[in-house]
């Protein structure tokens, strides 16, 4: 079962680095134009997509070290 968390856990931290992407572009394009209102809303949904990956990561370690116990 370990294997399984530690296979999801690796599979949402690429997708967490791919959201991060994303949240950088938003960035970017706040950089260039600062009343792209959509661009700064859009960094902040991928924010919060980002905190809850981690958070789902998190959990499926620590899954993974509860059932070692």
């Amino acid at each position: 079962m370990n294997d399984e968390f530690e296979e999801l856990a690796v599979a949402i931290d690429a997708i967490n680095e791919r959201v991060g992407d994303l949240m950088y572009d938003a960035l970017r394009s706040q950089a260039r134009d600062s009343a792209d209102l959509g661009a700064r809303e859009l960094e902040r949904q991928l924010a919060k997509v980002r905190r809850a990956l981690t958070k789902a990561q998190m959990t499926l370690r620590g899954l993974e070290i509860e059932d070692d116990l």
